[in-house]
């Protein structure tokens, strides 16, 4: 199994960002720093397992979406996949507990909340029972990863909800500022058990010390009291 860590690539719109208040642009161009959306494509073979890292806060929605594309040996260029081949992801959250195993198709989505802030494995493999379909050959896999704030779809929520473009842009500030706030909360988080890791070797460290020092002890005196008797032994005392 490779593990890498997932490469990610920042979006921003322009045009967006110029409509909004200084202080908006920016809060909006620090979320997009902290939590861009990742997209990226890779190859895999027939048995081969490609894992990517990502860290996230506890209480965040991810949202992946995959393409997969067949190397066709007559044009040398990938194609689109046919629909029989499939995609199995898992997700594993950073105590390795499974919170996603499940098989898709050629093209998909996968969703997923995080409980536990801190990195989350993202495993995809290949269909193995329909590797007649390339065997020997290769697969290219389209990957877009999107957290956060990124996973909502406003367009959508303003023609649900019925909201104004202020509104809009209202609602898009008030989930980045929630989203920034999870991630001080991640931050915190990672200082509290990096601080708790230090301390704790620190406190080995002075144990190991103290009990080199209290063998080295034991060690001299033992060290004399056999000289002694040697020296006793021989009468040179």
């Amino acid at each position: 199994m490779t593990s890498v860590r997932c490469s990610i690539l920042m979006s921003a719109n322009v045009k967006e960002v110029k409509m909004l208040p200084i202080s908006a642009a920016a809060v909006s161009l620090l979320v997009a720093w902290i939590y861009p959306s990742g997209a990226l494509y890779f190859h895999i073979g027939e048995t081969e397992k490609k894992c990517f890292i990502e860290e996230i806060p506890d209480e965040t929605m991810v949202i992946g979406k995959y393409r997969t594309q067949l190397w066709d040996k007559q044009t040398t260029s990938f194609l689109p996949s046919t629909p029989g081949l499939g995609m199995h992801v898992e997700i594993k959250d950073p105590d390795t507990k499974i919170i996603l195993s499940r098989q898709y198709g050629s093209d998909g989505r996968f969703t997923f909340t995080s409980h536990t802030p801190g990195e989350h494995q993202i495993c995809l493999h290949s269909n193995s029972t329909k590797m007649a379909l390339f065997a020997g050959g290769k697969l290219r896999v389209h990957l877009d990863i999107q957290v956060g704030e990124h996973t909502n779809n406003y367009p959508e929520i303003a023609a649900k909800d019925k909201l104004t473009e202020l509104q809009l842009r209202v609602r898009q500030l008030l989930d980045q500022v929630e989203q920034i706030q999870k991630e001080q909360n991640y931050q915190r988080f990672r200082e509290e058990r990096f601080r708790m890791t230090s301390e704790s070797t620190n406190q080995r460290v002075l144990w190991w010390s103290i009990a080199q020092t209290f063998i080295l002890i034991i060690t001299g005196i033992w060290q004399m009291r056999h000289l002694k008797s040697f020296f006793e032994a021989k009468k040179l005392v």
